[in-house]
């Protein structure tokens, strides 16, 4: 059973259905589907939609995709943010990018992700792209 943790970005791609990033997160999402395995999304995936402008009942539509045994929800521990302020400094990317890839790490998940600052981050988690998944 194969596990992923798609950046809030490819969340976003599959719901906007933003032209062929979209197709592609949503031929990766039914694909893990169909293989059962398991999408993580964590309390952080939550905090950026709603600050990408995403209401609740939205944000749900777009869990719904998955079946209740197909998605799991992770939860941040203050190990994980303070590591990923420090990594943030370091490495001059985004909170947010340096705390998914830690999430990812820590859960033993592949980490699904468009964002090039993820580069930066190899040696904490390697990120593919939704379509080399497919």
């Amino acid at each position: 059973m194969n596990k992923y943790y798609p950046d809030t970005q490819i969340w976003i791609d599959y719901y906007l259905k933003r032209g062929i990033y979209g197709e592609n997160a949503l031929k990766f999402l039914k694909k893990a589907i169909e293989e059962d395995s398991i999408i993580f999304y964590s309390d952080f995936t939550i905090i950026e939609l709603k600050k990408s402008g995403f209401f609740e009942s939205e944000i749900n539509e777009m869990l719904r995709i998955a079946k209740p045994d197909n998605i799991k929800r992770t939860h941040l521990t203050k190990i994980q943010i303070s590591e990923a302020v420090k990594l943030a400094k370091q490495r001059d990317i985004p909170y947010g990018d340096a705390l998914h890839a830690i999430l990812a790490r820590d859960h033993g998940v592949q980490l699904v992700a468009r964002d090039i600052d993820f580069q930066k981050l190899k040696d904490i988690t390697k990120s593919k792209l939704p379509e080399e998944l497919i």
